[in-house]
């Protein structure tokens, strides 16, 4: 097994990971850090997908867009966290209502 494919096999898995949490979980700091695991198996994969050739030079636009991802990924986190800190000042917690007690 080269290393490409496992880092890609490695960024699915964390996708499906993180895809599940965001589904299952209620609470929205999880599903946060749910979406955050997800961005990170993405970023595997780009990386993986950055290799041409065995011995090749790696192509640089993947590398360029992780690195600009990772950016962007920090600040919808901050923005996000903020949200989720007004949502808990509106409502006094920090969980979905569930669908089902309605």
């Amino acid at each position: 097994m080269s290393a490409a494919l496992l880092y890609a096999v490695t960024g699915l898995g964390l996708f499906s990971l993180g895809f599940y949490a965001l589904i299952v979980q209620p609470h929205l700091l999880r599903k946060i850090l749910a979406l955050n695991i997800m961005g990170s198996g993405v970023f595997l994969v780009l990386t993986a997908l950055a290799r041409r050739a065995p011995g090749g030079m790696p192509d640089p636009v993947p590398h360029a867009m992780v690195i600009t991802g990772i950016v962007v990924a920090v600040a919808a986190t901050a923005l996000a966290l903020v949200l989720l800190r007004r949502v808990v000042e509106t409502t006094g917690q920090a969980r979905l209502p569930d669908p089902d007690s309605e």
